[in-house]
């Protein structure tokens, strides 16, 4: 085998198709385009989204909801998921570091420490914010509690 012998594949290599080139090429005349409409003439463009003049989906499917801009949604993380931590790893204190280290948050999240679970370590929490069954918690076994 040599460079000037290599060739691709058979049938892999396809020519594009020629339009517009008479009506001997079988695909001159409306060059694939049809009789009349927006679609066969040149500059034709529509919007996202178009659908034929029908209603659009995005406008016939109900709008609700509401998202605040001003709201600051919590990651929440419960006691149960701690305790887990820190029988993993053998840790006694818990920071916002250590929650990014291990991929339970995010560098942007802010993290809200709920009370679900058991907690049986004695633990430092440092977090942006508490519920009272978490602070209560986490003081009945010993730990403290810091907010961030």
């Amino acid at each position: 085998m040599k460079l000037h012998t290599l060739k691709p594949a058979e049938g892999s290599v396809k020519s594009r198709k020629r339009i517009g080139r008479g009506t001997g090429s079988g695909r001159g005349g409306t060059s694939t385009r049809g009789h009349k409409g927006a679609k066969s003439r040149s500059g034709y463009k529509t919007k996202l989204g178009f659908e034929g003049g029908q209603m659009p989906l995005q406008r016939r499917v109900p709008k609700f909801g509401f998202k605040s801009l001003n709201k600051v949604y919590s990651k929440p993380i419960n006691l149960s998921t701690l305790q887990e931590l820190a029988s993993q790893f053998n840790l006694d204190t818990i920071s916002f570091d250590t929650l990014i280290e291990h991929g339970l948050v995010s560098k942007k999240d802010v993290v809200k420490v709920l009370g679900r679970g058991e907690l049986t370590a004695k633990l430092n929490v440092s977090a942006h914010s508490f519920s009272a069954s978490a602070v209560e918690a986490i003081e009945k076994v010993g730990g403290t509690v810091n907010k961030i």
